[in-house]
C-alpha cells in the first residue's frame, strides 16, 4: 500500500486534470480569441469553478459513502446517500444560477459547467484516493476501472449541469429543468455504484454506460451553448483614416489656396 499523502495527491492530480481540462477546451472555445466576443465573464467562470471546489468537499463525503453502501449491499443506505448527493448538486446549482453575480445574464449554462466540473474533480479526487488508499494490491486492471470511472463522473456532472437548466428564448430546445436533472443523475451514479456489487466486470460495465449515456446528452445540448448571447459588447469598430491630397494619412489635408 502507497503512504498516507500519495493518493491524495495522486486523487488531486486526476480530480484537477480532468475538470480543468474540460473547463480549458471545452468552455474555452466559446472565449475570444476562439469567437469574437466571450460568451461568459472569464472572471466569473473562474470563481464558479472555485466555489465548486468548497462545494464538492461534502458532495464527495456523501459520495463514497454511497459506494461504500453499493458495495456492501446496504441499499437502503445507498439510496439515502445517493437522494443527498443528486439533491445537493442540484441544489447547489440552483443557488449559483439564482445568485445576483452569477444570474444576471444567459450565461449561466457556462457558469453551471465551471461549476459542477469543479465538484467532479472533488468527486474525481476522492474516488481515486479512497482506490490507492485501499487497494492491495494495485492492479493496472484497478487503475484503468477508477480511469473510467472518475470520466464518467466527470460526464455525468458536466451534461447534468446543462440538462437541469431549462430551455430558454434563445436556446432552441425543449425538455430539461431541474427534475430531468435529478433523474439523469440519480440513473448514473447508481450505475456507477452498481458496478461495485457486480464485479470487475459490471462496474466497467456500469462506468462505460453511465458515461456514453452522458457524453450522448451533452452532445445533444452542446450546441444550445453557441446560441448564448455574449454579456460583453462587441467591440467599436475604428474609423476608417481619411486619406488626404498626397495620399498621407498622418496629416491634414492642405486649406484650399484662395
Amino acid at each position: 500500500m502507497l503512504g498516507p499523502s500519495v493518493p491524495l495527491s495522486l486523487g488531486a492530480l486526476v480530480g484537477v486534470l480532468l475538470s480543468g481540462g474540460f473547463v480549458w477546451l471545452e468552455v474555452g472555445r466559446y472565449a475570444a480569441p476562439q469567437v469574437p466576443v466571450s460568451l461568459f465573464d472569464e472572471r466569473r467562470e473562474l470563481f464558479a469553478y472555485t466555489a465548486g471546489l468548497f462545494v464538492g468537499v461534502p458532495l464527495a463525503l456523501v459520495f463514497v459513502l454511497f459506494v461504500d453502501s453499493m458495495a456492501n449491499a446496504a441499499l437502503p443506505g445507498a439510496a439515502a446517500f445517493l437522494a443527498l448527493l443528486i439533491g445537493g448538486t442540484e441544489l447547489a446549482q440552483r443557488l449559483l444560477l439564482r445568485s445576483r453575480y452569477w444570474g444576471r445574464s444567459e450565461s449561466g449554462p457556462f457558469y453551471a459547467l465551471g461549476y459542477r466540473a469543479s465538484i467532479a474533480g472533488i468527486l474525481v479526487l476522492a474516488l481515486v484516493t479512497q482506490y490507492f488508499s485501499i487497494a492491495d494490491p494495485i492492479s493496472a486492471t484497478g487503475i484503468a476501472l477508477v480511469l473510467v470511472q472518475s470520466v464518467a463522473v466527470l460526464a455525468l456532472e458536466t451534461s447534468g449541469a446543462l440538462l437541469s437548466i431549462g430551455p430558454t428564448p434563445t436556446s432552441g430546445r425543449t425538455g430539461g429543468g431541474p427534475w430531468s436533472g435529478v433523474l439523469f443523475g440519480a440513473v448514473g451514479f447508481f450505475l456507477l455504484g452498481f458496478g461495485a456489487l457486480a464485479g470487475t466486470a459490471g462496474a466497467f460495465g456500469g462506468a462505460i454506460v453511465a458515461g456514453l449515456g452522458a457524453y450522448l446528452v451533452y452532445r445533444r445540448l452542446r450546441p444550445t451553448l453557441a446560441t448564448i448571447p455574449s454579456p460583453v459588447s462587441p467591440p467599436a469598430s475604428p474609423e476608417p483614416a481619411r486619406s488626404s491630397a498626397f495620399g498621407r494619412l498622418d496629416r491634414k489635408p492642405p486649406p484650399p489656396s484662395g
